[in-house]
């Protein structure tokens, strides 16, 4: 019974340094300036929530850095949060986060010994569960709530481009790093006190 209840501290500590990683994601882009492509770590992030903290508790904590922002926290991109957050072009991009984290941990979780490749299929998924649901609602936004006349889907994506060939990147140096940060993650106590 203590160790369930232990577990579960150690579950709700571990969601919420990753909603702290993913305000930190977020914003990441206002301290380093690096042209006009923002460098955030969101997607990012999200991805090794799914692959560290498994396909349910990687979602949940996506929720939960949602809900933070929702409630007006300034945690989302550009130090913003409240509620009008829901009316925002990028609203595709974070509900993303909770499908993505979701789905790289699934496919971390199906393969009983996961390999490099199995890591590189989980980041490369979440990434692209990422850009198709956050590219279609950019289009959805313009063309249906900001009523824009002519906007395609097609240039949309086209313009998107930058940020792809950036979170691509990311999304392979995470694929590499994360079976040790996994093995870090899940290492129990009495391994860590016999390492130190």
């Amino acid at each position: 019974m203590s160790d369930k209840k232990q577990f579960q501290i150690v579950d709700l500590t571990k969601g919420a340094v990753f909603i702290a990683l993913m305000a930190i994601g977020a914003n990441l882009a206002a301290f380093i300036p690096l042209g006009p492509v923002p460098l955030t770590f969101q997607t990012v992030v999200a991805i090794l929530a799914g692959i560290l903290l498994g396909k349910k508790l990687g979602a949940f904590s996506m929720i939960g850095y949602l809900l933070v922002g929702f409630i007006g926290v300034p945690v989302l991109a550009g130090f913003s949060g409240g509620f009008h957050v829901i009316a925002s072009p990028t609203l595709g991009f974070l509900i993303s986060f909770v499908v993505l984290a979701f789905a790289a941990g699934a496919i971390i979780e199906k393969s009983p010994r996961p390999t490099l490749l199995t890591f590189f299929m989980a980041s490369y998924a979440g990434l692209i569960i990422n850009y198709l649901i956050g590219v279609p609602y950019l289009y959805f936004h313009s063309n249906f709530i900001l009523g824009l006349d002519g906007v395609q889907l097609l240039p949309i994506a086209a313009g998107m481009t930058p940020f792809f060939i950036k979170d691509l990147v990311l999304a392979t140096f995470t694929a590499i790093l994360a079976p040790q940060l996994l093995k870090a993650v899940n290492r129990q106590p009495h391994q860590m006190k016999a390492a130190s």
